[in-house]
């Protein structure tokens, strides 16, 4: 089969990865002129930054990927663990180191914050890792069919239950809600349209931990990259897919700037409102807008703080969350943070993040302030996908198949959560959907 992949970002570079070794003839149309989409890097002065993730969780499903498209993930680059996952500062003065991949060691991270929270935590975290293997086998690693979905499921997706009331029941302390939350929060997601069960995160954050490539994550869309050149991948950068040619309702062709490209098959990796022949089928939904991100260049006197610290106000609905990542590179003697805004942020963001206890102005040697609308433009969408509006967005955003014959859709729009992980499984559900080329 003639197959057109319409994205350049990870869930593109995955599926027609995945599309390619099993046989099927693969184009992959991308607007910008490098891959990689949010998996790139941001470039200043001699510093640079991861431009979107900058840790993944479930390493199996990068490994999974490279295994089943040609050489195993470690003969191509390293993925190391990190940990803690996050350092959460909350507004009384503690705070909290989130242990990687381990339930004793977050057990006690929690006791010592507060003798008995422990408990607390692994008790709501037991009950989403029963929550994960329902998803993980029925919706997440298998073509989901509605008609035909186990009662199990059905039951769980259906379920009227929101996080925000599920935080309220399990836990007595805030601080344990602001970590429980913060994946979603951080998003730009509100709480009380969240489904209970989203939160199987905080399960994989625990379970599998988080990982990391060393020096920034565009390693591993260069490798994917790589990888389509290898399988054979016609690959068409700064060629924008402008819409979808259909024929007696199905698809035959994606016109782009450049021309038509025919095809059986077609993989739509991007926001679907692009292309006018999917949009009606997503008005309902919207995507989840990004954070305002400053990438700032810090002088050597710049306080050395783990890979990720979150800073939370006294007010979670009125005050913004502040995020800092410090593992970018820089010249020697010298610091590359990424800070990110979430909330009601009335000033600048370096100047929130000096009233929460850390001031770096003095050691500003370079900045890179880029505003939700920014990174939209640049990536052609939102990489956070879909916002959650309820349970029904589940059945309201596409993939892996979509209403129009010929049509499947993989990416940040058409996954239950943002991140690598969710993303590169909807890849490879996209593959099974298609199935062998005969």
């Amino acid at each position: 089969m003639r197959i057109v992949v319409i994205g350049g970002g990870f869930g593109g570079l995955a599926s027609a990865a995945r599309l390619a070794k099993i046989g099927h003839q693969v184009t992959l149309v991308e607007q910008s002129a490098t891959l990689g989409g949010a998996l790139g890097t941001r470039t200043q002065d001699g510093f640079s930054w991861d431009a979107g993730p900058n840790t993944t969780l479930i390493p199996a499903v990068i490994r999974d990927l490279f295994r089943k498209t040609g050489r195993p993930l470690e003969r191509e680059l390293e993925l190391g663990p990190v940990d803690p996952i996050r350092e959460h500062r909350f507004a009384d003065g503690s705070t909290l180191a989130l242990p990687s991949g381990s339930r004793a060691a977050q057990t006690a991270a929690f006791d010592g914050l507060e003798a008995g929270l422990g408990k607390e935590w692994t008790a709501y975290v037991d009950r989403l890792g029963d929550d994960w293997e329902v998803l993980r086998r029925d919706y997440l690693e298998r073509p989901w069919d509605p008609a035909v979905a186990p009662k199990e499921l059905s039951t769980l997706l259906s379920s009227r239950e929101v996080l925000h009331k599920r935080l309220r029941k399990s836990f007595s302390d805030e601080r344990l809600r602001l970590v429980a939350g913060h994946p979603f929060l951080t998003d730009g997601h509100d709480l009380r349209n969240v489904p209970a069960w989203a939160g199987v995160v905080t399960y994989l954050e625990q379970k599998f931990g988080a990982w990391r490539v060393p020096g920034g994550m565009a390693a591993l869309g260069v490798a994917l990259a790589s990888r389509l050149k290898t399988r054979g991948v016609e690959v068409l950068t700064s060629t924008q897919a402008l819409d979808l040619v259909l024929r007696e309702d199905r698809a035959v062709a994606v016109t782009t700037a450049a021309g038509q490209l025919d095809a059986d098959a077609v993989v739509c990796a991007i926001d679907p409102r692009r292309l006018p022949a999917l949009a009606p089928y997503v008005r309902a939904t919207m995507p989840a807008i990004p954070p305002v991100i400053a990438h700032v260049g810090l002088n050597g006197d710049a306080p050395d703080l783990p890979g990720e610290v979150v800073l939370h106000g006294n007010d979670p609905v009125k005050e913004p969350v502040l995020v800092v990542r410090s593992g970018g590179t820089a010249p020697d003697g010298m610091q590359a943070w990424t800070v990110l805004g979430r909330g009601r942020l009335a000033e600048d963001v370096l100047v929130a993040l000096a009233r929460r206890g850390i001031d770096v102005r003095q050691r500003l040697v370079t900045r890179l302030d880029l505003s939700p609308r920014d990174l939209v433009d640049d990536w052609g969408g939102s990489p956070l996908g879909v916002l959650w509006q309820g349970r029904s967005t589940v059945t309201k955003r596409l993939g892996p198949t979509t209403p129009v014959a010929g049509v499947y859709a993989a990416g940040a729009h058409a996954t239950p959560g943002s991140g690598l992980p969710y993303v590169g499984l909807s890849a490879a559900l996209v593959a099974q959907a298609i199935g062998p080329a005969t």
